[in-house]
This record gives C-alpha cells, structure tokens and sequence, in this order.
C-alpha cells in the first residue's frame, strides 16, 4: 500500500510509539508534488482552498511549493493565511458575508470576492482599488459530484446575467465562477459550466477578467487514480472553445485533491465482536466524520502493533467508533481482513481533506496529534 506511494510509512512509528490515540501522519513531499502537480497541470492561477484542512504546516508547505493565491471563507482563514504565508493573496470565495466580515476581508487586502445575489453586492460597496476582482458564482443542475453545491450557493444563468452587469457597473473587474460539486471525477461537469459561462458573458455584453472553475478535484477514494490531467485538458480545451479569443483568464481552487493524498489516519482496534464488528478509537465525530456522507474508502490496511501487515481473507465488517452515540457508525461495512486482532492499527490512506477541519473532540476522543514524517526521525506537527 504504501510502497507504492511517496508517502514516509508510518509503520515504524507505530511500532515504536505504540500511541492509543488517533494520529494523523503527514508527508510533506507528498503535498509539496501534489501542488506542483496542478500548477504543471492546470493553465491558470492556483489557489488552496483553506478549508479542507488549514493546518498551520499545510499551508506553509504549500506556499514553500510556491502557492501564492488561497481560496479563504471567513476571518479567521484569512489570519492563517497570513501568518503562513505572508504577501499571499487571498480569494473569498464564500459568496454570504456578514458586514463585519466584509470589513475583515477589506482589511487584509482581499483581491477577488465572489457573489450570488445582488445583496451580497451590495455588502461590498465600491471598489477600493483598481483591479478589485468580483465574481459572480452560477449554479447548474450538473451530475458528476458527491453532493451538489448549487443546492446552497449560485445564481441561475439568467441571475447571472443581471448580477455580472451590475458588478461591471458598480466598477468592479468582472468574473464568474462555478463549483462542480466535491469528489467531482468527470470533466464533462466542467465543461458544461464553461460553456453556459461564455454564454452568460455574452448575453451580458460582459467581457470576463477571469473564470474560477472551482474546486471539486476528486481525490484518491477507491481503485484507480481520478484522472486530473484529464479535467485540466478538458478544463483548458472548453474554454478556448467557448470564449474565443476573447477567452478569461483561469483559476482553480483545489482543497480535496491538493491536500488528500498527503496524509494517512492511524487508528486503533478497541474490541471485537462476536459478529465481526471493530470497534476503533475514533469514528464519524472524529477524522473519519466525511465517510458518513460521501461513502467509505478501499484504502485501508491493517497492521499488528508490532508493524506486520495483517494478510488474511477479506470479509466485510461494520465499523463503530468510539463515543457513547449509537450513531457513531461508518454508513456501510468496511472489507478488513479476518485475522485483525484488538490492539492492531487500522491505516486510512487519502485523508487529509476535511478530516481534521471538520473533527469534534466529542466524549474526549478525536484527531488530537499530527506527526510529520520526514524520511528520518519523526516530528510531531502540534495538535491539528
């Protein structure tokens, strides 16, 4: 399993430290290739979306991999942002702000602003500076995602249409974004967003400064590899088809796929049941909390304590985490094999989006420690 990523392994520490707590095991290298990645890829400007995991060492590491640009959505991203990465510019692409928010956002020097009404217009006044960047989200009815974000967030195109002539009006440099929806594999969901964003430019009469194409980059769940590559071609190929030479200029917000991959969950087997069921020390209030709606992951190796990977046959068996609700359970059974013992590891690879940002500490138990790995000794990275 991991022989065959650029991930450090994490089964000498577990075979020395012996922890009973949850641990997050990060791989720097591996988030540093992975944003390398989509700025070799992509053919536009690339920005992290902060909240998939805003841990102080991810974005350090991402801006010493030469991110400059972060996607934030409240003030409290954007003072991360800034203590890890100092001069960055900062997108907010949370469409609902509250006045005091605005004023937050105005104060740390925020380049671009997305809208989805003409009320959040409103809230962001005149423009402060030349070049002062508003974009106007959109929502489709687009399949292809986990779960859709246009349930909550965008205008519809004729919405669109409106709102970017106001935003022109009003002295702003137009743009438009979209967001495909997370865990997003198909292309094809981008391309239909670029398509109907040239079309509302044009009925507009608006000429687009730029074009955010969103995050929703899948990361690694199941099998194979999403292939990225294929969304940045497709992404790229769309937009020269649609805009012509008067095409924007792009930008990608990544969280999921950027920052996924570089971390792996270490768990711990608490109990075994009679009816294969495992009992492990953290579960849906912890760093597992995202399987619950978009479904387990197939990248689960199970290791004894003393560091040996556990080969038996396969069979499936439901997972309980470890707090006193009853509902604390995984939404289908997990294949582990059949000689797990209580007190072995069960490993999660792909799980450093939303995991530690979404975790609760609730009954006292919950991602508390985060070890950098580093090829040599381990270095604990402070609480997440």
């Amino acid at each position: 399993m991991f022989s065959s990523n650029p991930i450090v392994d994490p089964r000498p520490h577990l075979r020395r430290n012996r922890p009973d707590a949850v641990v997050m095991y990060f791989d720097p290298a591996t988030l540093q290739a992975t944003a390398k990645r989509f700025q070799a890829g992509f053919a536009g400007l690339v920005t992290y979306a902060v909240k998939a995991n805003a841990t102080p060492v991810v974005l350090e590491n991402l801006a010493a991999a030469g991110i400059r640009a972060f996607d934030v959505a409240s003030p409290r991203e954007m003072d991360l942002v800034a203590a890890a990465a100092p001069g960055a510019k900062m997108h907010y692409n949370n469409p609902v702000r509250s006045r005091a928010e605005v004023a937050k956002g105005i104060a740390a020097g925020v380049v671009s602003w997305s809208v989805d009404g003409l009320g959040e217009l409103e809230k962001l006044g005149k423009p402060r500076f030349a070049g002062e960047e508003v974009a106007v989200r959109l929502a489709l009815p687009v399949k292809g995602a986990s779960y859709d974000f246009g349930a909550k967030f965008g205008e519809t195109p004729d919405g669109c249409v409106d709102l970017l002539q106001e935003v022109e009006r009003r002295g702003f440099t137009p743009a438009m974004t979209f967001h495909p929806g997370t865990q997003c594999a198909d292309p094809n969901a981008w391309g239909e967003y670029i398509r109907v964003c040239a079309a509302v430019a044009h009925r507009a009469g608006v000429r687009l400064a730029r074009l955010n194409v969103g995050g929703g980059f899948a990361a690694h769940r199941f099998g194979a590899a999403p292939d990225l590559e294929a969304i940045f071609a497709t992404i790229a190929a769309e937009t020269r088809a649609a805009f012509g030479d008067q095409a924007p200029k792009l930008v990608c917000e990544p969280g999921r796929a950027m920052v996924a991959e570089s971390f792996v969950l270490a768990t711990r087997v608490k109990a075994l049941r009679e009816d294969g069921a495992v009992f492990l020390n953290d579960g849906i209030y912890g760093a597992l909390s995202e399987l619950r709606d978009i479904g387990p992951t197939d990248r689960v190796l199970v290791v004894s304590p003393e560091g040996q990977d556990r080969r038996g046959a396969l069979m499936p068996r439901m997972i309980f985490g470890p707090t006193c609700d009853s509902l604390d359970c995984l939404p289908a059974p997990v294949a582990l094999p059949k000689d797990i013992r209580e007190e072995d590891y069960v490993l999660f690879s792909g799980m450093g989006a939303y995991s530690l940002a979404i975790a609760t500490a609730f009954n006292g138990y919950g991602p508390a420690q985060v070890v950098t790995l580093l090829g040599g000794p381990e270095k604990k990275a402070g609480a997440a």
